[in-house]
This record gives C-alpha cells, sequence and structure tokens, in this order.
C-alpha cells in the first residue's frame, strides 16, 4: 500500500482534490448540514476503514495547521444512496485533525459513513464532496439522514433557488391593507412565489408556492423541511435592491418590510460545518 501510495501521489494522484477536514467525532450534525451533504454528493457510503497512511507534508498542499491528511482503504459495507455504481474497495484522501497528544487518528477498523463522487476513470477512487463528508458511522446517524436523501430524489422536491428575481408590493384600499408577492429564480426554471398578506387589525399571513399558481391560501414551509431549507439557507439576509420592482418609496419599503418578515418567521439556518 505504501508503494503504491508513493507512486500515485508522484504521478498526481486523481484523488488530491478539495478535501474534507473532519473528527472522527465530529460535532452533531444539524438538517442543514445534512441536506448540504446529501445535496452534494452522488454517493453516499457506509464503509469499513481498512488501513490508513499518513502523507507527508510536502504531499499534501494546503493541509490546515494541526491537520493531516491520510490516505484510506475501505470495503463497501452498503450503498446508502447514489445514481453511480461503486466496487467493493474504496480509495479517498481526508484531511482530519491531530489528537490532543498530536498523534495522526487511526481509522483503522471504523465504519464511516462517507458522501463522495466517483473520480472519473480511476475505479474504485472517490472524492470526499467538502467538509464533514466522512462521518463515523451510526445506525441512529443513517436514520437520520435517510428522510434526508428521500426527500431530495423525491418527483416533487422543492428546488435549489438561486436567487431574488422580483419583489411587488401593492397597498389596499384599507388603512393597514397590503400584499406583497416575492419571485424567485430556481436551477431548473420553475417557478417559485412567496406572498405576504396584511389585513388590518390581523398578524401578517405568508406562504409560499411551488406551483405557477400564486396562491394566497400558500403556508410557510415547515422548518426541518426540505423546501424550508431552499429557503431559509439560500435567500440573502436583505431584499435585493434590484429586485424591488415598485417604485413608490413606501411600496418600495412595504417590499424590504415584508422580505425581512418571512426571513425573520424562516429563522437562521443553523449548521455545525
Amino acid at each position: 500500500m505504501r508503494n503504491f501510495l508513493l507512486l500515485a501521489t508522484a504521478a498526481g494522484l486523481a484523488l488530491s482534490h478539495p478535501l474534507a477536514a473532519q473528527d472522527i467525532a465530529a460535532t452533531p450534525l444539524t438538517y442543514a448540514d445534512m441536506v448540504a451533504l446529501g445535496d452534494a454528493a452522488p454517493l453516499v457510503v457506509r464503509a469499513k476503514v481498512k488501513d490508513q497512511v499518513a502523507l507527508e507534508a510536502e504531499r499534501a498542499p494546503g493541509l490546515a495547521p494541526g491537520h493531516v491528511r491520510l490516505y484510506v482503504e475501505a470495503e463497501t459495507q452498503a450503498l446508502i444512496a447514489g445514481n453511480v455504481p461503486v466496487g467493493q474497495s474504496l480509495r479517498y484522501l481526508v484531511d482530519m485533525p491531530l489528537t490532543a497528544k498530536g498523534k495522526v487518528p487511526k481509522l483503522k477498523r471504523s465504519e464511516v459513513l462517507l458522501f463522495a463522487r466517483p473520480v472519473p476513470g480511476r475505479p474504485g477512487e472517490i472524492q470526499l464532496v467538502g467538509e464533514g463528508a466522512q462521518q463515523l458511522y451510526s445506525p441512529e446517524l443513517e436514520a437520520r439522514f435517510r428522510p434526508v436523501l428521500t426527500s431530495l430524489v423525491a418527483p416533487d422536491a422543492p428546488p435549489r433557488v438561486t436567487r431574488v428575481a422580483d419583489a411587488l408590493a401593492v397597498e389596499g384600499t384599507l388603512v393597514g391593507e397590503s400584499e406583497t408577492q416575492l419571485f424567485l429564480d430556481t436551477e431548473n426554471d420553475g417557478p417559485v412565489s412567496i406572498t405576504v398578506v396584511r389585513r388590518p387589525n390581523q398578524p401578517p399571513s405568508w406562504g409560499v408556492s411551488w406551483t405557477e399558481i400564486v396562491d394566497q391560501s400558500a403556508r410557510p414551509p415547515q422548518k426541518g423541511t426540505l423546501a424550508w431549507y431552499r429557503l431559509a439557507c439560500t435567500l440573502p439576509a436583505e431584499l435585493p435592491g434590484e429586485a424591488n420592482l415598485t417604485r413608490d418609496s413606501r411600496a418600495r419599503a412595504l417590499a424590504a418590510r415584508d422580505y425581512a418578515f418571512v426571513v425573520e418567521q424562516l429563522g437562521p439556518c443553523e449548521r455545525s460545518l
């Protein structure tokens, strides 16, 4: 294995792409962490580490202080999710922090959950998708991830939001009555709109529609769902000025206020990675 590693790194091992720096005893993942990992990974694999080699510093460019880059050989235990084939043997690189005593962490015989993509033209080699893409496996962790992964591939899965395209606010005939519509662009050009309605002596109400119909009866997404993630973890903190189509200063202020209300209602996109 060591001879192979020396030859591979000297030749420019395809695994030496951006890596995942993650302690094997990781901070508990938030819902947003799990969606981000699952969304980026064509492969989610349960594997058992068979061997590891620590790369010398000169073969680990970009390594963070206090970390070590490991070349890992693992054996596939199960394909949790993925649309590409995966072999029995896996090879990958991962950056990990040194132990409290400054030693290389030992992964051998550990079971891990890997979020990765295949390396073209190199069977058996995978590339971790980012920070936290190697997690210590447990049945509880797999049980948390499975509904997330299922929601990502559902036929009616909410699309990725790319920007706030337009915002339009209109005041009603009664004092305190108004309606604001926010139109969002998505990765697949699917229509997404948010409606905020204010009526006299009532709290404001809002909802999101994932269809072409602008629906005043639409409801806010439930926190901890993919629809919530697409908004809470994507929308900018403030309404972009170029998206506000209203020229009237009062209406522009209303659109900005209603947008801020939606962001507040969604709450923070909490991450531990």
